[in-house]
């Protein structure tokens, strides 16, 4: 049986819906861009696996992650975005209109996009993992660091992100240990230092994570295995932080974004513009960097207003 393809036409399509999505869409319809946003396969992106959110400027005493992505997703619909559940499969930006497929077998033209798919935490695929999710357990100790005030942590990785978040960590928590699964750390001499010159900080080389233990509710400890010995030991702990990098969810525009080698979508500096004229990336899937809600909703902005005026040019060029 063959699907009938369906075709129709949209000025700007957003895709993905995370605060980089969900800004861009509020900007483009104010801009009566008439913006058709695809939520993706994570409807309200990275923020709806965490809990309270606390960092993000206006709510003095935090938001939970869910209620602030529902917010943003009332004002972009306030304002006349169509907002459609479903994920983008193939896209071809050989020529304008674009064309974006989704997976129910819709090819929609469009005038521009707006790429905002955001970034995957990698994970070690632990089982218990998941289950303290917002019990203990964050790849994000910029966001979630500030819970474990004066509490013992550890927090896994061995490059230089995991080290400036272990730093992070030592200012506000009492001891961090960092689980490094080789007898060496990869990070950069100078973050080498920094984490050898921290008192706070105790690494453990060869050391594998086994389990996260709780009491259902709530991290309790790490049970871990030495690869070098075989030896096992249980750490008392009340956070366990991953950061083991991340995968930017762009593998569909590969064929045709220039992207650095992990996948991250390359913009043109002080813009979001791509190498495609009228595609623009906003949020997590080009910043390996920061890495916030806050940002990533600054860029979804950015993203529009670059929008709004590659369209005006269109219509300026056509007009003369």
């Amino acid at each position: 049986l063959v699907m009938e393809h369906k075709y129709e036409q949209v000025k700007c399509m957003i895709i993905g819906s995370g605060p980089a999505g969900y800004t861009a869409a509020i900007y483009a319809a104010r801009a009566d861009l008439k913006p058709v946003l695809y939520t993706g396969l994570t409807t309200g992106g990275q923020l709806t696996q965490t809990t309270d959110v606390e960092n993000y400027p206006g709510y003095p005493d935090g938001i939970m992650g869910t209620d602030m992505m529902e917010n943003f997703r009332k004002q972009a619909v306030r304002f006349g975005t169509d907002i459609r559940n479903g994920i983008i499969t193939e896209v071809d930006f050989s020529a304008i209109p674009y064309k974006v497929t989704t997976d129910d077998n819709v090819t929609v033209l469009c005038d521009s996009v707006i790429i905002s798919t955001g970034a995957t935490a990698k994970w070690l695929g632990l089982e218990s993992e998941q289950k303290y999710s917002g019990g203990g357990v964050s790849a994000c100790a910029t966001c979630d660091g500030f819970f474990f005030k004066g509490q013992d942590v550890a927090i896994v990785g061995a490059g230089d992100t995991a080290a400036e978040e272990a730093t992070h960590l030592a200012k506000l928590c009492r001891k961090v240990y960092m689980l490094v699964r080789k007898g060496e750390l990869k990070a950069s001499r100078a973050m080498v230092h920094k984490i050898n010159a921290t008192p706070n900080i105790e690494i453990l080389y060869n050391t594998e994570t086994k389990e996260i233990l709780g009491n259902d509710l709530v991290v309790t400890g790490v049970s871990l295995f030495n690869n070098l010995t075989n030896a096992t030991k249980v750490l008392d702990i009340s956070g366990f932080f991953v950061a083991i990098g991340h995968h930017p969810n762009t593998e569909v525009f590969k064929k045709w974004i220039n992207m650095d080698r992990e996948g991250y979508i390359q913009t043109v500096p002080g813009s979001t513009r791509t190498n495609i004229p009228g595609v623009f990336c906003c949020g997590d899937a080009q910043d390996r960097i920061y890495r916030q809600a806050v940002t990533a909703a600054g860029s979804g902005c950015m993203a529009a207003l670059d929008c709004e005026r590659f369209l005006l040019g269109i219509v300026q060029k056509e007009s003369i």
